[in-house]
């Protein structure tokens, strides 16, 4: 297991290219790569963040949901098809930077409609075959207002998509309403790597260690559930002053981990 920052965290204050070099030179293992343009989605944006951040791994990319991933659930092939090119875009870059996984959170949910699981299925193990096709993993992500935004719903699909993996990203079970132990046991066996932040006593989200948050019960539950990945903190740019406060967290994190 590795501690890692994503780059999300350093948003909007710094450009993804300049907080994954900051990251780098805090002397963090791992990252995650949050593209939040169409600009940094193509392969040449890559190409050139690659060589400033060699010997960073990266665990994996995020893409700014609202952008495309809406349009793989579409029920015209011409729109799927815009959410399929700049997939390819994001794969290929993806690609270039050695990660192997694509944080996905899908559609954005619209009030309490019920799910048509045959079609969510089908297109989801669509745009998971389309993904693997680069060597990539779509990893589902529960997330508070899109398509996992209740423990039951991974297993459903998963029934469509056997393969799939899933993100689990605690501030986003927080904001669902559910206990984050119940996304937890609905991944169980396939977790690929977790998303992590803290909250305090007047329920502010910060830092790992800043809070209340019991991370030994976290992380023995995550190992309980067969997850053995890595951890990514993903917190925003309010949530902490300087940029050494990221470092310390993740000393935080990795000690906790070494203990168990």
């Amino acid at each position: 297991m590795k501690i890692g920052i994503s780059t999300a965290s350093l948003y909007p204050e710094k450009h993804t290219e300049d907080a994954a070099c900051i990251i780098k030179e805090l002397g963090v293992e791992t990252a995650e790569i949050f593209f939040s343009t169409f600009y940094e989605y193509r392969p040449e944006f890559s190409k050139e963040l690659a060589t400033k951040i060699a010997g960073l791994h990266v665990n994996s990319v995020h893409a700014l949901s609202l952008n495309f991933e809406c349009n793989f659930f579409n029920p015209t092939r011409r729109v799927r098809g815009d959410g399929f090119y700049w997939l390819d875009q994001v794969a290929r870059s993806a690609k270039l930077l050695g990660a192997e996984n694509y944080t996905f959170h899908g559609f954005v949910r619209s009030g309490n409609a019920g799910d048509d699981f045959d079609f969510i299925g089908e297109r989801l193990a669509e745009a998971y075959a389309f993904a693997r096709g680069y060597g990539l993993n779509l990893c589902l992500e529960n997330t508070a207002h899109f398509a996992f935004n209740r423990p039951e719903f991974f297993k459903k699909v998963k029934a469509y998509c056997p393969d799939l993996y899933g993100v689990f990203d605690l501030k986003q079970a927080r904001r669902s309403g559910y206990p984050y132990q119940m996304f937890i046991s609905e991944m169980q066996g396939a977790i690929a790597y977790v998303h992590i932040s803290d909250i305090d006593g007047n329920g502010k989200m910060c830092l790992p260690g800043k809070g209340n948050y019991n991370f030994t019960e976290i992380f023995k539950r995550l190992k309980g559930a067969g997850f053995d990945g890595n951890v990514l903190i993903e917190n925003y740019r309010g949530d902490y002053g300087d940029f050494n406060e990221l470092k310390n967290s993740v000393e935080f994190l990795k000690e906790i981990a070494y203990k168990l």
